[in-house]
C-alpha cells in the first residue's frame, strides 16, 4: 500500500501526505495524515480514500450537525469513484457502519431531553424542541459523547457560528 502513497502524492501533488496518529483531513493545512501500519490494511485504506474525498469534494466548514453528516456522505461517495480509478472497490457495509456512526451522533444531540421528540438544531451548540419548547446546548465537539444541557433561556443568533474541519 505504501505504493498507493507513492502514486497519490504524485496524483495529488497540492495535497500533502503525512504519516501521525489517525486518518484526517485538515483543510487549513491541506494536509491528509494517516497511520502508517494502518495503510497496510484494506480498511485503512477505505479510510485514505475517504479523507482524501473531503480534500477533493472541497470541504472546509460546516455549519450544523446535519451538514457535517452530508459533507460525511459526500466524501465517502468522492472517495468510492477516486479508488475506482485506483482499482479499488470500497464496501458499501463498511461506509454505511461508518455513516452510523454519525447518524446515532446526531440522533443523540437532536433528541430532546425532556419529552424525546427529534428537534431542530438553532445555532452550532443550541437545540430546542418545537414539540416542547425545550433548549439545550451540546458541545462543539464531533469527538466526545453527546452531553446536552438544559438552557432554561436560550438565544439565538441570526446568523450560524461556522465551524472550522477537521475531518474524519
Amino acid at each position: 500500500m505504501l505504493e498507493l502513497i507513492h502514486a497519490l502524492k504524485q496524483d495529488f501533488p497540492n495535497i500533502t501526505f503525512e504519516p501521525s496518529t489517525e486518518f484526517c483531513w485538515s483543510p487549513q493545512q491541506q494536509t491528509i495524515t494517516y497511520p502508517k501500519q494502518s495503510i497496510q490494511d484494506t480498511l485503512g485504506c477505505w479510510s485514505l480514500f475517504h479523507e482524501l474525498g473531503h480534500a477533493i469534494a472541497g470541504h472546509t466548514t460546516y455549519t450544523s450537525d446535519l451538514e457535517l453528516l452530508l459533507l460525511e456522505v459526500s466524501a465517502w461517495d468522492v472517495g468510492c469513484q477516486l479508488a475506482k480509478k485506483y482499482g479499488i472497490l470500497i464496501d458499501n457495509d463498511h461506509i454505511q457502519d461508518c455513516l452510523d456512526t454519525y447518524r446515532d451522533w446526531l440522533h443523540q444531540r437532536s433528541t430532546c431531553p425532556t419529552c424525546g421528540n427529534q428537534s431542530l438544531q438553532q445555532d452550532a451548540q443550541a437545540y430546542r424542541c418545537f414539540n416542547c419548547r425545550t433548549s439545550w446546548k451540546v458541545s462543539s465537539s464531533r469527538f466526545c459523547r453527546p452531553y446536552r444541557r438544559l438552557a432554561p433561556t436560550l438565544k439565538t443568533s441570526p446568523t450560524a457560528k461556522t465551524r472550522q474541519a477537521m475531518f474524519h
